[in-house]
């Protein structure tokens, strides 16, 4: 608590604190989401088996209007990239880098250097998850499991990272990214949102490989909004970069996504639901479709609106204390909640308790408060103790790094190592036989792309000793 308090004193008062309550708020409702929508039963080999319930609860679909927040993720993401990238320009200036001092909101300096500080707190808590996994899938192995239900469980617990993939692709492209935005601002992800519509038609009349592409233009729309929202904060920029923070901004977008949402979902072809459910035509999450960004709009125009009192909320020490504390380990509660479900599972099973009511049964709502508190205790502990991988990786300042081509390469080498390692785990099925849990090319391809990262992170082709520099610069 003494830290906490600490912090919170410490917070600067320009500092945009809703941004983060999103991201804490983000989090929680992803969590509890899965939690609580998650059905546990047995498969034909009596095995324990999970699935998600809104394929039994269609009433519910409307819900996902709101419950779907993987927007609100890539809107704080983009506001806080900008942020990140802008200051470290400004730092860089500031001990050593040679020209004059950066304007307010311009970007300079070494974005090879930014981009390897700024995966630390993306990558150490995501590894400690893999490594974890992939030795727990050996001795289970070891001990003459099924190496399709390892795999199984591993798939399992590994979901939250489909997520991550999307996001670590959206991070390197900050900087030109941001440069588009400081040129042609809104514009841009006008243009994205165009892609988006070209994708989703070339699906309905084609084969779905078509709106491939979506999964990278519907998250950058969304990410280049969060440009927008920093650049609102500043006088400096012209209105096309700004994103409009009024309540009658607020009460436009709202008002135009949900209706573009009911245009789209009940009278055009896109399903209500915004998560993903067997059967239904098109996926609106996978990838992003017209109508996951008409939800997103409606989204933004909320979040607008409550704007000034969560603001006013947050200037209590309390609150904003709690903000923090969630923040600091936002990223281990989102990549282990499903991991705590699976041990859950499993030492119910093994205790012969497992409750598997029949969904939207009396028994099944009656289960969900003490599985969603069980697991809370579960995830708690978890979060004890591989919490503070996460909080250690928080950046310190760093001398002005040199600009080297060899450096930039293998930061793309190492950054592609990761997202292909994710991807590929992403893309491996869920029952085949993997004695490790995870694909071994996949583990090999993430953890040299992480040990790539590590290594420039700690300084090693920079001037000074390496253990020097490593000092320096421990974290994101």
């Amino acid at each position: 608590m003494r830290r906490l308090r600490q912090l919170a004193e410490r917070t600067p008062a320009g500092r945009e604190r809703y941004v983060d309550l999103l991201r804490a708020l983000a989090i929680t409702m992803v969590v509890l989401g899965h939690w609580t929508i998650t059905v546990i039963g047995y498969d034909r080999a009596g095995r324990p088996a999970g699935h998600s319930a809104l394929g039994d609860l269609p009433w519910a679909w409307p819900l996902t209007w709101v419950a779907q927040v993987m927007p609100v993720f890539f809107l704080v993401g983009g506001y806080a990239n900008a942020a990140s990238l802008t200051s470290h320009g400004r730092r860089q200036h500031q001990l050593g880098a040679s020209g004059p001092a950066p304007r307010p909101g311009a970007v300079s300096g070494d974005a090879t250097g930014w981009l390897v500080d700024r995966s630390a707190r993306l990558v150490r808590p995501t590894t400690a998850l893999l490594v974890v996994l992939a030795v727990g899938a050996a001795v289970a192995t070891l001990r003459h499991a099924d190496p399709a239900q390892v795999r199984t469980v591993v798939w399992f617990a590994t979901i939250p990272l489909w997520f991550l993939v999307a996001y670590l692709v959206v991070v390197p492209l900050t900087p030109p990214m941001y440069a588009l935005h400081r040129r042609f601002g809104l514009a841009v992800p006008a243009a994205l949102v165009g892609l988006v519509a070209l994708g989703d038609l070339g699906r309905l009349l084609g084969p779905a490989g078509l709106a491939t592409g979506n999964y990278l233009f519907g998250w950058l729309a969304v990410h280049q909004l969060g440009f927008a929202w920093y650049d609102a904060r500043s006088p400096e920029p012209p209105r096309r970069r700004r994103l409009p923070l009024s309540r009658r901004a607020g009460v436009v977008l709202l008002t135009a996504g949900l209706t573009a949402l009911v245009l789209l979902t009940v009278v055009g072809p896109y399903p209500v639901v915004m998560l993903n459910v067997p059967g239904t035509r098109l996926d609106n999450a996978a990838p992003p479709s017209l109508a996951l960004l008409a939800a997103a709009t409606a989204q933004l125009g909320l979040i607008l609106l409550l704007r000034a009192p969560a603001e006013r909320w947050l200037r209590r020490a309390g609150p904003w204390q709690a903000v923090i504390a969630v923040n600091s380990v936002v990223l281990t509660v989102f990549l282990w909640q499903l991991t705590a479900a699976v041990l859950l599972v499993g030492l119910l099973d093994a205790l012969g308790v497992l409750p598997t009511p029949r969904v939207g049964s009396a028994a099944w709502w009656g289960w969900r408060i003490p599985w969603v508190l069980a697991l809370a205790v579960v995830l708690a502990a978890l979060v004890v103790v591989f919490g503070p991988i996460e909080a250690r990786s928080r950046r310190h300042p760093t001398g002005a790094a040199p600009r080297r081509p060899w450096r930039t390469t293998l930061a793309v080498a190492g950054y592609a190592g990761i997202v292909a390692g994710l991807l590929l785990n992403s893309l491996t099925r869920k029952a085949a036989p993997e004695p490790l849990g995870l694909p071994a090319p996949a583990l090999v391809a993430y953890l040299a792309g992480a040990g790539l990262l590590r290594l420039l992170r700690s300084g090693w082709g920079s001037r000074g000793s390496p253990r020097r520099a490593e000092g320096r610069a421990s974290g994101w």
